[in-house]
């Protein structure tokens, strides 16, 4: 893909049979902007009648894998306009200013986020969603906050995620997991170990993180976390039971 703009952010889209992930993308895209107003979005998708001009970028798939769409994410870095690309998901927000970020992520051509964070901001220590780390060794990488610069470790990581996705029958022999179809998570700590992890990881305490809204990070009884929690929501301001949330809020299925 013909590179258009320095820097920017990539946000993947492929349709849903139940959710409107959709609209989960335009939330995002006005909550980057909010609070960096000159920031570029680049929305990929496989629906060529979902552009919305609040995306400076669009981007549509000419080939998808449906049966498991996260194998879809390794075209990420085939489809950014950008020289330099932060990919985030779909269904989180953004709380307050990242245009830090760009200047912590240069230390690396490639860099996968890794742990994450509570609403109160403590890094979690919980595993039960990172049992298939654990049993592999694995870096304890969150595909969520994704960075990349043109260059030849980002084509190198990318060409695995997309051999592992593609070739997983064979790949699975080599590894403990217990479902049919890989996470995208697996996928890139496979790929992070391949490449090696000190190339394309920075786990240091000041290091972007998600805040990861699953019930067993966050203690809640069930994975309705707004139905159990106390959140307040203005002028991009964002507070869970009075504590007020920065960076990349990963607020998934909870949010009902």
């Amino acid at each position: 893909m013909k590179i258009v703009d320095e820097q920017g952010y990539v946000i993947l889209v492929i349709k849903h049979p139940t959710r409107d992930y959709f609209d989960c993308a335009r939330t995002l895209c006005k909550t980057i902007k909010m609070w960096d107003p000159e920031a570029q979005v680049c929305l990929i998708t496989d629906q060529p009648q979902a552009n919305d001009p609040i995306y400076d970028h669009y981007r549509v798939l000419t080939s998808v894998d449906y049966e498991n769409p996260w194998a879809n994410d390794w075209q990420v870095y085939r489809q950014s306009p950008f020289r330099e690309t932060i990919k985030l998901e779909a269904d989180m927000m953004i709380t307050s200013p990242i245009d830090h970020w760009w200047d912590l992520f240069r230390h690396r051509d490639v860099v996968v986020s890794t742990g994450c964070r509570d609403f109160y901001g403590n890094l979690s220590s919980n595993r039960h969603y990172r049992k298939f780390i654990d049993q592999n060794n694995l870096p304890d990488v969150y595909n969520a906050i994704t960075y990349w610069r043109v260059s030849e470790t980002a084509r190198e990581f990318f060409g695995w995620v997309r051999d592992i996705f593609q070739n997983w029958k064979e790949f699975r022999k080599t590894v403990k997991y217990a479902e049919e179809v890989p996470s995208t998570d697996f996928v890139y700590a496979m790929a992070a170990e391949i490449v090696g992890r000190e190339r394309v990881t920075m786990p240091f305490t000041s290091y972007p993180q998600i805040v990861h809204m699953k019930r067993h990070i966050i203690g809640t009884e069930t994975e309705r976390w707004g139905q159990e929690l106390v959140w307040e929501y203005k002028n991009g301001n964002l507070r869970i039971n009075t504590v007020a949330q920065h960076g990349a809020f990963h607020y998934g299925r909870g949010w009902s």
